[in-house]
C-alpha cells in the first residue's frame, strides 16, 4: 500500500467547481471529485497552520490546550510511528513555518524531508538595499513593512513559473512518485504553502480571468474589515482565483502522474487543506481575528482509497481531516492508534457514510469554542469580561517566530500532567489571546441548513442547550482545562 497526502493552505471551497463554483477555473478539482469520495460536512479543529499540523501529527486538538507551537515531547507523531513501523515517509513542502521556531520539530519525524523557500515573508533572501515598491499599492502593499519589503526581495527570484516555490515542491513531489511508483509501503505529503496570501501567481493563471491584473499592486489583504472599494475587492478575489488556477493546474500533474503509473489501484490519494479564508464575505477579510464563518471553518475535502473503491461520490457524514487523516493512514498501513488520539479512520464514511461522530469541536486559543452537528454550529463568547483565565500548557515555550513572552515565563508553574502527556507535567503559562475579542466576544447559533450563508444567528432556547451540551462532552473528551469551562461560563 502507498499514499499521497496533497496539503493546500487557505483553500475556500467556495471557489472550487466541486463545491458549486461556476467561474473559477479548476478543472482538475472536477476531475479529481470524479475519481474519489467528496466530503460535504468536513471542518477544521485548531486554527491556524502550526496547530493543525500539530493534529494532522497527533490525532488531538490543540487549541484548548495551547497556541501556535511545535510538537512537544510528549506527543505521538503519526509520520514518526509509520516511519518507526517500515513505512518510508517523505514530506516535501515549501511551507516556511517550518523554518520558525514554532513549527522546527515537525519535518525532522518523516524519513527524509524537502524544503523549498521563498513564500510570503519568509526570511530567505538577503537583500540589504530596499526593493521599489510599486506605486499602485493597496492596503499593507502601500508600504514597506517589513514582510511587505521580504516578499518583494523574494519575488524579484522568481522570474519563471519553475523558480516559485509551489512548482519546486510539486516538481520534488513528482520526482518521489516516479523514483519509488514501483516501491510499496510509502506515504508521500506534499504540502503547498498556497494559495495562502499573498495570491502571488503566475501571469498566465491570471490571463484565465477577466480583471485588469496591473491596475493596482494588491494581493494580500490586511486581517481586518473591509475598507476597499468594491473594484479592489474584486481585484483581490480574482488574484485568489487565478492562485487556486495555478493549484489546480500542479493537482492535475499528480493526478496525470497516477494515471501515467497506474497507481489507482494501490495508492491512496487525499487531498485537503488546513482552513478556509474570508475574501470580504462578512465584510471580512482573512481569518482568525472573526467569528469562524463557514468560508474559514467548512473546508473542501477528497479521498481515494482503493480498498473500497468508491469514486464519483459524496459524503454527508461529519468529519475533521487534521484528527482523522492520521488515524486513517495508520489503519491503511496496519499501525495501531494510541489511546490518546481522537481522530478517527474515515474507512466507514469512505464505505457507506457510517457516521463517525455527532459533533465536531473547532477554534483558536483564546478565541470562541465552537462546535458543529453538521446543521447547527454554536459559537461560544467568553462569558468573563477579560477573556480570562487563559492559560498555555506545554514543554516547547515557542511561538510562532520567537519564545513566549518574558513575563509569562516568569509567571510559569508547573501543571500536573494531562492523560495525554504521559506522566509529564507541563509549564503552565499565562496566556493572550491572539485575536480581537471585540469580533470574537459574542456567543452565536446558527442554522447552517436554511442559512448557509450566516447572515442571521437564531435564538431556540432548546437548540443551543443542546449544542451547549455537545461542546461541553466534547471538551471533556480532549480533557480541556478547567480554566477554559469558566472562561466560557460552563459548569
Amino acid at each position: 500500500m502507498k499514499a499521497i497526502m496533497l496539503m493546500f493552505d487557505s483553500l475556500n471551497r467556495r471557489f472550487l467547481p466541486p463545491y458549486g463554483c461556476d467561474w473559477t477555473v479548476a478543472p482538475n478539482f472536477t476531475r479529481l471529485a470524479r475519481r474519489s469520495v467528496t466530503f460535504d460536512r468536513s471542518y477544521v479543529c485548531s486554527m491556524p497552520c502550526m496547530p493543525a499540523r500539530r493534529e494532522l501529527h497527533t490525532a488531538r486538538p490543540n487549541f484548548l490546550h495551547r497556541s501556535w507551537g511545535p510538537l512537544e515531547p510528549f506527543d505521538d507523531s503519526i509520520p514518526q510511528m509509520l516511519r518507526d513501523a517500515g513505512v518510508y515517509t517523505h514530506l516535501a513542502t515549501d511551507h516556511y513555518h517550518y523554518w520558525e521556531d514554532g513549527g522546527a520539530t515537525y519535518h525532522n519525524r518523516y524519513s527524509t524531508s524537502e524544503f523549498f523557500r521563498g513564500q510570503e515573508g519568509d526570511l530567505w533572501r538577503g537583500q540589504v538595499a530596499d526593493p521599489v515598491l510599486p506605486a499602485n499599492g493597496v492596503g499593507r502593499q502601500s508600504r514597506l513593512d517589513p514582510y511587505v519589503r521580504q516578499d518583494l526581495v523574494n519575488r524579484a527570484a522568481m522570474a519563471r513559473e519553475a523558480d516559485r516555490p509551489q512548482a519546486r515542491t510539486f516538481a520534488a513531489g513528482l520526482d518521489f512518485i516516479r523514483r519509488n511508483a514501483r516501491e510499496d509501503n510509502w506515504l508521500l505529503q506534499i504540502e503547498t504553502f498556497d494559495p495562502h496570501e499573498p495570491f502571488d501567481s503566475d501571469r498566465r493563471y491570471k490571463d484565465l480571468y477577466p480583471y485588469d491584473h496591473d491596475a493596482w499592486f494588491y494581493d494580500w489583504p490586511a486581517y481586518r474589515h473591509v475598507e476597499e472599494t468594491p473594484e479592489q475587492v474584486r481585484h483581490v478575489r480574482h488574484e485568489y482565483a487565478a492562485l487556486v488556477s495555478q493549484c489546480d493546474a500542479y493537482l492535475g500533474d499528480v493526478l496525470d502522474q497516477m494515471d501515467r503509473l497506474d497507481l489507482w489501484k494501490d495508492t491512496m490519494l487525499i487531498v485537503w487543506t488546513d482552513h478556509g479564508f474570508m475574501l470580504g464575505e462578512h465584510d471580512c477579510w482573512a481569518k482568525v481575528w472573526q467569528p469562524f464563518y463557514q468560508e474559514i471553518a467548512h473546508t473542501p475535502f477528497f479521498v481515494w482509497d482503493p480498498r473500497c473503491g468508491a469514486s464519483g461520490e459524496r459524503r454527508r457524514a461529519l468529519v475533521q481531516p487534521a484528527l482523522d487523516i492520521g488515524p486513517t493512514l495508520l489503519e491503511c498501513f496496519g499501525v495501531a492508534a494510541t489511546p490518546d488520539m481522537l481522530g478517527k479512520p474515515l474507512t466507514p464514511v469512505l464505505r457507506d457514510d457510517t457516521a463517525l461522530r455527532d459533533g465536531a469541536l473547532f477554534g483558536l486559543h483564546g478565541a470562541q469554542v465552537n462546535v458543529t452537528d453538521g446543521r447547527y454550529v454554536y459559537m461560544r463568547g467568553p462569558a468573563t469580561p477579560d477573556n480570562a483565565p487563559l492559560f498555555n500548557y506545554t514543554l516547547m515555550p515557542t511561538a510562532m517566530r520567537g519564545y513566549l513572552a518574558a513575563d509569562s515565563l516568569q509567571a510559569a508553574a508547573l501543571a500536573p500532567p494531562f492523560g495525554f502527556t504521559k506522566g509529564q507535567p507541563t509549564l503552565k503559562l499565562p496566556a493572550r489571546s491572539w485575536v480581537r475579542e471585540d469580533a470574537v466576544r459574542d456567543t452565536l447559533l446558527w442554522d447552517i441548513e436554511r442559512d448557509p450563508e450566516q447572515r442571521e444567528p437564531i435564538a431556540d432556547a432548546a437548540v443551543e442547550r443542546r449544542m451547549a451540551t455537545l461542546l461541553a462532552r466534547l471538551m471533556m473528551e480532549a480533557e480541556a482545562p478547567e480554566e477554559q469551562f469558566e472562561r466560557l461560563g460552563i459548569s
